[in-house]
Formats: C-alpha cells, structure tokens, sequence
C-alpha cells in the first residue's frame, strides 16, 4: 500500500505535467488557464449541489431511524471529488466528475461492499483462539454457555455480587 501510495504521488503529476504540455501547445495557455479555472468552478458547484442534496438524504434516513449507509459513503466520495477538482490539473478533474456521477458511485460503492464482505469471509475476522471449526462454518454462530433459571423457585446457591442480599 506504501508502495501504491508512493507511486501515486510520482505518477499523478508527471502524468498532469504531460496533459498540461500537450493541451498548451494545442489550445494555448491562457485558454489552458481558462480550462482549469473554469472546471474548479463547475466543481465547486457540482459539490455544492450534490452535497446538500446528500445531506438532506441522510436528514430523512435518520428521521426514519435508518443509518445512512449510501449517503455517508456519497458523501466521502464528493469530498474526494472536490479535493480532486480543486487540484490543477485535468486528469484529477476527470476523477473528480466520474465521482460526481451517481452511478459510479454505485459501482464503486458495490465493489468495496464486495472486496469486505470477501474479506469477512476468508477468516480474516475470526479470532482463532476462541474458534473452532464449527464456528468458521456459519459466520452467525454466537458461542457461550447458559443457566436455567427458574422464577417459581428460590436459587440459594445462586452467586450473588458481595454486598448484595436476596
């Protein structure tokens, strides 16, 4: 991950140094200049626009006492997509506005849905002290013991916290 990481800050404005020649020497620079300025402002309203429309999804969900699953992770997703936007550089840009797209966050969203629920499935979250190959087969077992307990009889072997009387 380090490595990706460190790549991605080598790459990227390389890559962006390239766009910016080749589209210069095309367009020229000061249309260049008018390009990146205009596409952070459509950008800023782009966020703007979708992140309100965002937030008041999550208000009705919440008022349905419904976590905001989808909204939270729109709502992250249009933060990266102003971050990107707000970065000179039109390869950004077009990260950003894919983000702004509601179906690619969809796809993006099912794909990481899908990448953790293989995770949880591979026996990464089992704690292999305390389980046995019982418990690896059906992800909804819940180990532990029980007392019977009955109401219409005094339990005086029960074990009460000190201080406490029946």
């Amino acid at each position: 991950m380090a490595l990706f990481i460190t790549l991605a800050f080598i790459l990227i404005p390389v890559i962006e140094i390239a766009v910016f020649i080749q589209l210069g020497g095309e367009i020229g620079l000061w249309n260049t200049f008018i390009l990146i300025v205009l596409t952070a402002f459509a950008g800023t309203w782009l966020l703007r626009s979708q992140g309100l429309a965002t937030l008041q999804r999550a208000q009705l969900s919440l008022e349905q006492q419904i976590f905001p699953m989808t909204e939270v992770f729109d709502g992250l997703c249009l933060i990266v997509a102003g971050v990107l936007l707000l970065t000179p550089g039109f390869v950004t840009d077009a990260a950003g506005f894919l983000l702004f797209l509601p179906f690619i966050r969809t796809l993006l969203r099912a794909w990481i849905w899908t990448i953790l629920a293989r995770t949880q499935n591979s026996g990464a979250w089992v704690n292999e002290d305390y389980a046995d190959s019982s418990s690896r087969s059906s992800p909804n077992t819940i180990d532990g013991s029980f007392r019977e307990v009955n109401p219409n009889k005094k339990n005086d072997d029960r074990k009460l916290p000190p201080g406490r009387n029946s």
